[in-house]
């Protein structure tokens, strides 16, 4: 019989971000290695839009709900991708009935929280330490963030690198963008403020500046900047052509942990520009694969004199199998097994 191992997420479709594509590429190897893997997400439950993020959707529902759901499922292992409704569930069952579980930490949200509220970062800081806390294991995307945690009392903190899908992101011709004046500058995200993307529109630069996403600044940027072009969503292969006829690719958020569309833009062939901050730090650890400066304008710049088959070759060593093999390793039975007892071998 399979193994169980359930992932509960309140990040998942029609959400698209970097949590989505770590779990969806998670889940996908883990089923491949002959697991069987549910996935406990909003999408089963009622929503309600996030205050000032509405294309974010979290869970309306009882503890004991989902409590009654990992009784039913009986999994073998339980990972909590998320610190929300679901995840806060989960987390509680789980103390409360001593079953062993994983954690993952993706997302910065105190510093989001900060951007648009008036509340100090410690605040959302002592309740993810807390909420950690009990965990057999805490994955982080980078050394950089483990570092961070550590600083601020976490007690653990397991480095859980990304990986990059090579079947859909790949180098290619240049299919997009010809009828704008060079080079193309293009930047891929949610258009929300904690993004920064004010930064690279900002940049008095030569070329065309291309934004791809959805979010809740984008008609505001839409209108503030008017020579920018702005596509909206894309995936697949338009998303994909995209990045390919891309010329340097701009990553100028100071917030995220990691930056899977720096993976993306690499794997196709395009060379990153980003602040020397945490995720790019990490990730950009090659300067013949990208340019970091605090002058994001002088990034750029440099990021154009790169070879595009170099920053390809460098996005080969970031896999899903490695990825995976790091998650499936630190996973922990929901029941450890007493010292001494004897365990059954199929």
């Amino acid at each position: 019989m399979a193994e169980h191992l359930m992932i509960i997420s309140d990040a998942w479709h029609p959400q698209t971000n970097g949590v989505v594509r770590t779990l969806e590429a998670i889940k996908a190897d883990m089923e491949n290695r002959g697991f069987e893997v549910s996935m406990v997400t909003p999408d089963a439950f009622w929503t309600v839009p996030v205050p000032t993020y509405p294309e974010i959707k979290l869970a309306l529902t009882l503890p004991g709900t989902v409590a009654q759901l990992i009784t039913r499922k009986k999994p073998d292992y339980i990972h909590i991708a998320t610190e929300g409704p679901l995840g806060f569930a989960a987390r509680m069952h789980c103390e409360r009935a001593g079953l062993n579980f994983t954690t993952s930490y993706h997302t910065r949200f105190p510093e989001y929280l900060s951007a648009r509220l008036p509340v100090p970062e410690d605040v959302p800081y002592a309740f993810l330490k807390w909420f950690h806390w009990p965990a057999s294991a805490m994955l982080v995307p980078t050394i950089t963030v483990a570092n961070e945690l550590l600083d601020r009392g976490f007690r653990k903190a397991n480095l859980w690198t990304r990986g990059v899908e090579t079947g859909a992101f790949h180098p290619g011709p240049k299919s997009l963008f010809s009828d704008l004046p060079g080079p193309h500058l293009l930047c891929v995200g949610r258009v929300a403020i904690e993004k920064n993307i004010e930064a690279f529109l900002r940049l008095e630069i030569e070329g065309s500046k291309i934004v791809v996403g959805d979010g809740p600044q984008l008609e505001t940027l839409k209108a503030a900047y008017p020579s920018v072009h702005f596509l909206g969503l894309k995936k697949g292969a338009d998303l994909r052509a995209a990045y390919q006829s891309a010329d340097a690719f701009v990553f100028p958020s100071k917030t995220d942990t990691f930056g899977n569309v720096m993976l993306e833009a690499l794997a196709c062939g395009t060379p990153v520009a980003a602040y020397p901050v945490t995720g790019p730090i990490d990730v950009i650890t090659d300067r013949r694969a990208g340019a970091l400066d605090n002058d994001l304008g002088a990034a750029v710049r440099a990021a154009l004199q790169l070879s595009r088959h170099d920053a390809h070759r460098f996005s080969q060593q970031f896999t899903w199998k490695r990825a995976t093999d790091i998650f499936h390793n630190h996973l922990a039975p929901v029941r450890a097994v007493p010292a001494g007892l004897p365990v059954a071998v199929a």
